[in-house]
């Protein structure tokens, strides 16, 4: 597929040979403990999975009891590698990773380019993980399903708010925001600052958190404004840190697994 995005992080954050992730994969779902129902939107970490796919599993199990309804995922997370403002999409027409190729939901794409923020930026696709890791999760709890890969630089929440309202549809679209909380606190400060970014998160208060709390906060803040317009509720289903998983406590990296459902009137 010459215009496909092939996949950068294979290997290192998560295996690249298919039948070791589909049995890591199997694992983390397994484990998780999650008995929500699907839910319209979800925030999940992104490192390597020895450290965070334990956590980001917990929303994906919930994922999966939707198997049979989503149809199209909106994917948002941070950039890591290039600076830019707005929020960037790709030209390729599939992402790849070792489970096979995910199609591009390519007329919505092309009608995002019509906002002022929006632009086509393969750079900032290129090499970023904060899309990719969500990627062979996603391939294994859905079945066939269009993406919209969305990699967000320095964006407000209103900008971001924008996009996502453009392309909230049905209850066949699905909302996911990649993003970690604390960076290198040692594990008890870590917890604090992650709980209250947490209680944030949950009371939908996007104008409070920054990059101190989560690496992800414009598109994380910009899914908090939409939240609030459609009135959904943020359910807590994960909230730990590398220390608990697989890394030291003197310097740790929180994630948190959060779950977006509609308010039932």
């Amino acid at each position: 597929m010459p215009d496909a995005r092939t996949p950068a992080v294979a290997g290192t954050f998560y295996p690249a040979n298919p039948a070791a992730l589909n049995a890591d994969l199997a694992t983390y779902i397994n484990n998780a403990e999650s008995s929500a129902p699907p839910p319209k939107a979800i925030i999940v970490p992104h490192a390597g999975y020895i450290y965070s796919a334990p956590i980001a599993a917990s929303a994906y199990k919930a994922i999966a009891q939707g198997r049979e309804n989503f149809q199209r995922v909106v994917l948002l997370g941070p950039s890591h590698h290039v600076s830019f403002h707005g929020i960037a999409t790709s030209s390729a027409s599939h992402f790849l990773t070792p489970l096979g190729a995910i199609a591009i939901d390519c007329d919505a794409v092309n009608q995002l380019l019509q906002l002022k923020q929006v632009h086509q930026l393969d750079e900032a696709h290129a090499q970023e993980h904060s899309l990719e890791v969500q990627l062979p999760f996603l391939q294994t709890v859905l079945n066939d399903f269009l993406l919209i890969p969305l990699v967000v630089g320095s964006a407000s929440a209103e900008e971001v708010a924008e996009v996502i309202e453009q392309l909230w549809g049905s209850d066949k679209t699905l909302i996911v925001v990649s993003s970690d909380l604390s960076h290198y606190q040692d594990y008890e400060h870590a917890r604090t600052t992650d709980q209250a970014t947490t209680r944030k998160i949950e009371t939908l208060h996007y104008q409070n958190i920054t990059g101190h709390d989560a690496c992800g906060h414009h598109p994380l803040n910009g899914l908090l404004l939409a939240a609030r317009h459609h009135h959904l509720r943020v359910t807590t289903v994960d909230l730990r840190n590398s220390g608990d998983t697989a890394g030291p406590h003197n310097k740790v990296v929180g994630y948190g697994a959060y779950l977006l459902h509609e308010t039932v009137a």
